[in-house]
C-alpha cells in the first residue's frame, strides 16, 4: 500500500466520475494511455482489480475493491487538497503567532501592530502573553518585546530608544527640566527593581543620586496614582508618560531630566535558529513601521 500515490487515486477518481478512462484524460489533461498507466500502478498497488473494463461504448464499471479504495482516496485526496489550501495561506501570512509583550508596548505599540496585521490577514490567529521576566523567557512565543538587550540563543532588532522624564505633582519642582543631582533622597514611587528599572536606579546611583523609593507597584497606572496622591515623584519612560496622556491630567507635571538619563531600549526578540513564519516576519517589519511613527510623532512632555 506505500506504492499508493495521490495521482493515482486522481485518475481513478476521475474514471469514476466520468465513466471512461477517455473522458478521464480529457478532464485531466492526459492522454488515455496516461490514464491507463495510473490505474494499472493503482491496482498493483492494493492487489486487485478497481474496475470492470468492459470495452466498447459501454462505461467502466468499479470493482468491490475499487468502492473501498475509492471511498478512502476520495478523503485522501481532500485532506491533500485542504493541506495545500492552508500552506497556500501559512505562506500568504496567515496561521498562529504567539506575541509576548510588556505593559507600555502593551498600550502604545501592541495594538497598532496587531490591528495593522488583523488589517492584512483577517485569518491570522494572534495569541499575547504579558509577563516581565528578567532574563526574558521566549518559550514557545514567536516574537517578544523586551526593554534591554540580551545575551543567549536569541536574535534582536531595536525598535525603539524611549527617553525617561520625572513625573512630579505639579508643583514640586519648578517647571522645565530637573537635575538628575536634585532627586537625590526625593520620595519616589517605583517599579519592582528587574528589567529596565533595575539599570535606571543603577546609573542613579553612579551619578551619586539615591532617591527614596517609598512605594514599589508594577502597574504604570498605579505609580501615578500614587505620584497624584503625593507619595512622591516617579521617573517614566515617555512610552508610560503618553499612554496615560500624563500631558493632559492638570495634577501632574512632566520634566525633562538634565543630564538625561540613558533611555530605555525596546527591543523585538526572537530564538535564534528558529525558522521564523511569514506572519512573524510580517509582524516584526509592522513593528518597526509603527515604533518609528511614534518616534517621528511623539512630543516631548510638557
Amino acid at each position: 500500500m506505500s506504492d499508493v500515490e495521490l495521482r493515482h487515486l486522481t485518475a481513478m477518481t476521475a474514471v469514476a466520475d466520468e465513466g471512461s478512462f477517455g473522458r478521464a484524460a480529457a478532464r485531466l489533461g492526459y492522454t488515455q494511455s496516461t490514464v491507463s498507466q495510473q490505474i494499472a500502478a493503482l491496482e498493483k498497488a492494493v492487489g486487485g482489480a478497481v474496475f470492470d473494463r468492459p470495452g466498447g461504448p459501454r462505461p467502466v464499471r468499479i470493482t468491490p475493491l475499487g468502492v473501498v479504495v475509492l471511498a478512502h482516496g476520495r478523503d485522501l485526496l481532500a485532506r491533500a487538497q485542504a493541506m495545500a489550501a492552508a500552506v497556500d495561506r501559512f505562506k500568504a501570512g496567515d496561521g498562529r503567532i504567539d506575541i509576548g509583550t510588556f505593559q507600555s508596548v502593551s498600550n502604545v505599540i501592541l495594538p497598532l501592530v496587531v490591528r495593522r496585521l488583523r488589517d492584512e490577514h483577517p485569518g491570522c490567529d494572534i495569541r499575547l502573553s504579558e509577563e516581565e521576566a528578567d532574563p526574558p523567557e521566549a518559550g514557545e512565543l514567536d516574537l517578544l518585546f523586551f526593554d534591554g538587550r540580551v545575551d543567549g540563543d536569541f536574535e534582536h532588532l531595536k525598535l525603539l530608544d524611549d527617553p525617561y522624564f520625572l513625573v512630579a505633582r505639579r508643583g514640586t519642582f519648578p517647571d522645565g527640566p530637573v537635575g538628575t543631582a536634585e532627586l537625590d533622597g526625593v520620595p519616589m514611587v517605583a517599579q519592582p527593581p528587574i528589567c529596565d528599572q533595575a539599570r535606571l536606579e543603577q546609573e542613579l546611583a553612579r551619578r551619586g543620586v539615591r532617591p527614596r523609593i517609598v512605594f514599589r507597584t508594577a502597574g504604570n497606572e498605579t505609580v501615578l496614582s500614587m505620584v497624584r496622591a503625593g507619595m512622591g515623584s516617579a521617573v517614566l519612560p515617555q512610552l508610560a508618560v503618553h499612554s496615560a496622556d500624563v500631558g493632559a491630567d492638570e495634577s501632574l507635571c512632566a520634566h525633562e531630566l538634565r543630564p538625561a538619563l540613558p533611555p530605555r531600549e525596546i527591543f523585538l526578540l526572537w530564538q535564534a535558529g528558529r525558522t521564523r513564519s511569514p506572519l512573524a516576519v510580517r509582524a516584526t517589519e509592522i513593528a518597526v513601521e509603527v515604533t518609528a511613527e511614534i518616534a517621528e510623532r511623539a512630543p516631548l512632555p510638557k
